[in-house]
């Protein structure tokens, strides 16, 4: 396919196609394929017993966006895919850190070297591109403020686009998160100078002890050791950012705002994504409920 996106997402792509997609349809003629070819592929990969709905679902996505390529160019009257129900979306049943986790955790790593990363991780529910691809050129200290310009690629040192024009904004920095900013500008500089010649200097925030940016597979095994050590429930990365944005939602924060703030696209993303309601939530909303019932039996009885 010739797709522009970013290097990692062509590798997944890629190796989509290797795994599912050719073995399954390689042999049969582009113009030759038929809605029951792509069925058959679906019900043979959910067969399998070994793919997740999820990487089912992708490789429908895929196909459906190279035939949708072809039928552009030419190449086939129809994309099949349309004639296809599409595999069932999976549903992610989030758990992220409560306000009281997220206490035990961020006391537990307060003086580990990634401490700042993870305060910075959920004041600002960056993704963990976003995180790792931070400059401190994107810091403002004394303006208290942080832009999204670019994340790091997976994979990889370099730096790529943000995923939308949404994706690209500026926050404003509590005290703590600045805190931790700054703790950070101190340890780095610590390392920089006993690091000497060996400092790779990118001017990234988060970095190794030779200043190359952090990988995202070191920085995923060095966080779920630590939650483990917390004594806390089984954590992926991404669950920093969604535990941003669940205590948002805890403190009554309207949607919009949340949604601007983690770089969605759009409200009915935020929606979408958290749409649960967390027992604190819930709480909260019989709390305010039971405050006008009781409003209302005052000024009756009254």
């Amino acid at each position: 396919m010739n797709v522009r996106c970013r290097p990692s997402t062509a590798s997944n792509y890629a190796a989509v196609v290797r795994l599912y997609l050719k073995p399954a349809l390689g042999r049969v003629p582009l113009a030759k394929l038929t809605p029951a070819h792509v069925q058959r592929m679906l019900a043979d990969l959910t067969a399998r017993g070994d793919l997740s709905p999820t990487t089912v679902r992708y490789a429908y996505s895929i196909l459906r966006i190279a035939l949708g390529r072809a039928l552009k160019s030419g190449r086939v009257l129809s994309n099949v895919c349309t004639l296809v129900d599409p595999p069932a979306k999976a549903h992610v049943e989030l758990r992220p850190l409560s306000a009281d986790e997220v206490g035990v955790f961020l006391d537990s790593v307060a003086e580990t070297r990634a401490g700042p990363l993870y305060v910075v991780a959920i004041g600002t529910g960056l993704r963990q591109g976003e995180l790792l691809g931070l400059r401190w050129s994107d810091v403002d200290l004394d303006g208290a403020t942080l832009t999204v310009n670019h994340a790091l690629a997976r994979g990889t040192h370099a730096l790529v686009e943000p995923k939308t024009e949404r994706a690209r904004r500026t926050l404003r920095l509590g005290a703590e998160v600045l805190a931790a900013l700054r703790t950070q500008r101190r340890h780095q500089l610590a390392e920089h100078v006993a690091a000497g010649p060996r400092w790779q200097d990118g001017n990234f925030v988060f970095t190794t002890p030779t200043g190359e940016p952090l990988d995202h597979a070191n920085a995923l095994h060095t966080f779920q050791t630590a939650v483990a050590r917390a004594g806390l429930p089984h954590q992926r990365f991404h669950d920093l950012r969604h535990a941003c944005a669940t205590l948002l939602l805890e403190q009554g924060e309207e949607l919009g705002v949340i949604s601007k703030i983690l770089g969605h696209t759009n409200v009915a993303t935020t929606a979408d994504v958290y749409a649960h309601l967390t027992p604190a939530m819930t709480e909260r909303v019989a709390e305010r409920l039971d405050a006008v019932l009781r409003h209302r039996r005052v000024s009756t009885t009254g």
